[in-house]
């Protein structure tokens, strides 16, 4: 499996990021690679993540899950022989 980032996922990542260090730098730097190190685990098991509920009449893949990292939402999709990372988000703030 390899492993890939969205832009909206890079821009979710630096956007967290950005927010903790407002406050505390060395969390940040924690807290971004406790993440990374999070999603990495999802190479050697692709399916640790939830399928994502659609509503009626929406078609999305059956291949896309959200997999909780500390306080954090991953949603990635799982495409042939790579996982897609499509956003992260805090686990308080509204889903994207």
């Amino acid at each position: 499996m390899k492993l890939a980032f969205s832009r909206e996922a890079r821009g979710d990542l630096i956007r967290l990021r950005a927010f903790i260090a407002e406050h505390a730098p060395a969390a940040a730097e924690r807290a971004g690679r406790r993440l990374i190190q999070g999603i990495e685990r999802l190479l050697r098991h692709p399916r640790l993540g939830r399928r994502v509920k659609v509503a009626p009449g929406e078609t999305v893949p059956e291949e896309i899950r959200d997999w909780l990292v500390g306080d954090y939402v991953v949603r990635y999709l799982i495409a042939n022989d790579r996982v897609i990372v499509l956003r992260v988000w805090h686990g308080k703030e509204q889903r994207p």
